[in-house]
């Protein structure tokens, strides 16, 4: 992890109309959700992925990064230049970015799939198939353990 710093990844970035990328997130995966004049989310449902439980307060969702970004780091991010860092921590494009309870998130902290899985088995194939999309669109290498994992998330996708 040498030269591995979360700043260096410049993350919730301006959106527009007073919106960073985490209050973007927040109405995207949201039901029904309403923002101040500062574009926070003052209500609103969620249902988290990773543990399947419903919330009526963003305060207590994060979002994650699907790829941690200390995994990118270690899967490739390091050679990266500062506007490829800031479109990965801040990517709308894929399913990099996604609200969740905080407590999932942090049990899961910068942890591949070998190591962390969703507490939610239902959510397997989702988590498989996000994983290996970002890894592939941003040419991030995957370990053996990981793949191996990865696999049997993704056996667990309906055919």
């Amino acid at each position: 992890m040498a030269g591995y710093s979360r700043a260096r990844f410049t993350h919730w970035a301006e959106q527009g109309d007073k919106c960073d990328t985490r209050e973007t997130v927040l109405e995207r995966d949201g039901a029904g959700v309403k923002r101040d004049g500062e574009c926070r989310a003052v209500s609103g449902t969620w249902k988290s992925l990773y543990d399947g439980v419903t919330v009526t307060d963003a305060g207590q969702l994060d979002i994650d990064h699907m790829v941690p970004l200390a995994e990118g780091w270690r899967s490739g991010a390091s050679g990266w230049d500062a506007a490829r860092r800031k479109a990965f921590a801040n990517d709308l494009a894929h399913p990099q970015l996604l609200a969740v309870t905080a407590a999932s998130n942090r049990s899961k902290g910068d942890q591949s799939p070998d190591l962390w899985q969703p507490p939610d088995r239902s959510s397997w194939c989702q988590y498989g198939r996000a994983w290996t999309t970002v890894k592939s669109a941003y040419e991030l290498t995957v370990t053996e353990p990981e793949k191996k994992m990865l696999t049997t998330m993704l056996d667990t996708c309906a055919s």
